[in-house]
C-alpha cells in the first residue's frame, strides 16, 4: 500500500517499491487509481511526492517508470504539488556488504568504475520533503534531490575499505550476467527486464540530474556515513 505523512496541513506520499514488477507496470497503475481519488477527496493544503531522478523521461527508465506514472498522474491534481527527485539511494549498498566483507570485492552494475553517479541518503531524503511541507507555494515543483557530491563505485569500493579496514577491490559485473544474477538473487526470470533497463540508463547517463525546470536540493550526508551504517548493522 501506499504510504502518507501528514504534516503543515499539507502530505508526504511514497508508493511501494516494486523491483519485479508485472509488464506494464499493473501494480503501479492500481496504486496510482487508488492515490488519485483519496487525494482529491482530502484535498490536502500541499503534497510532496517521493519521485525519482529520471522521472521526467518517458522511457528508457526501467524500473523508474514507476515513479514517472507516479507524476504523470499527480501532476494534474489541481494542489500545490512538489515532486522529489531522489538520487540513487546511498542505502543501496547494503546489497554489497557481504560480498565486501567476506571477499573483498564490490561487484558494480554500474559502470565503468571511475564514473560518479547522482547518490544520495535516505536521511537526506526526508529533510528535503520536511523542509518542503514546511514551505508554501502554487503549481507543480520538481526537486532533484542529490548528496553532497556524485560518486563513483570506486569511491563506494573505498568506503566499504575504510569501513571494514581491509582491501577492497571494485570489479564490473559484465552484462551479460546481469539476468541470471539476478535471478539467483530471486528475481523471476520473466521480470528482470526492468531492472536491466535501469541500470542501462544510469550508465549511460540517460538517467542522471539537470533536467530542464527543475529545483536542486544538496544534501550533507556523505556516503562514508551510510556505509559505517550499513556495516555495523548487518
Amino acid at each position: 500500500m501506499q504510504q502518507a505523512f501528514a504534516g503543515a496541513e499539507g502530505v508526504f506520499v511514497m508508493i511501494p517499491p516494486n523491483f519485479a514488477p508485472t509488464p506494464g507496470f499493473v501494480e503501479t497503475r492500481t496504486t496510482l487509481a487508488a492515490l488519485r481519488p483519496a487525494l482529491l477527496a482530502a484535498r490536502p493544503t500541499k503534497a510532496v511526492f517521493l519521485s525519482s531522478v529520471g522521472g521526467q523521461q518517458p522511457s528508457g527508465i526501467g524500473l523508474i517508470t514507476s515513479t514517472h506514472l507516479l507524476e504523470q498522474e499527480m501532476n494534474t491534481l489541481g494542489i500545490p504539488s512538489a515532486f522529489l527527485r531522489a538520487g540513487w539511494f546511498m542505502e543501496n549498498s547494503l546489497w554489497d556488504v557481504a560480498a565486501a566483507r567476506e571477499q573483498g570485492t564490490l561487484f558494480s552494475y554500474l559502470q565503468p568504475l571511475d564514473h560518479t553517479f547522482p547518490l544520495v541518503g535516505t536521511k537526506d531524503i526526508g529533510r528535503a520533503a520536511a523542509e518542503v511541507l514546511l514551505q508554501d507555494w502554487k503549481g507543480n515543483r520538481f526537486i532533484e534531490v542529490a548528496g553532497p557530491r556524485r560518486y563513483s563505485p570506486l569511491d563506494m569500493a573505498a568506503a566499504f575499505s575504510h569501513s571494514l579496514h581491509k582491501k577492497m577491490e571494485a570489479v564490473v559485473v559484465p552484462r551479460d550476467k546481469w539476468v541470471s544474477n539476478f535471478v539467483a538473487q530471486g528475481m523471476p526470470a520473466d521480470r528482470t527486464a526492468a531492472r536491466v533497463e535501469m541500470v542501462d540508463g544510469f550508465n549511460s547517463g540517460w538517467i542522471d540530474f539537470g533536467a530542464p525546470g527543475t529545483e536542486h536540493f544538496t544534501g550533507t550526508t556523505e556516503l562514508q556515513t551510510v556505509i559505517d551504517q550499513l556495516v555495523a548493522r548487518a
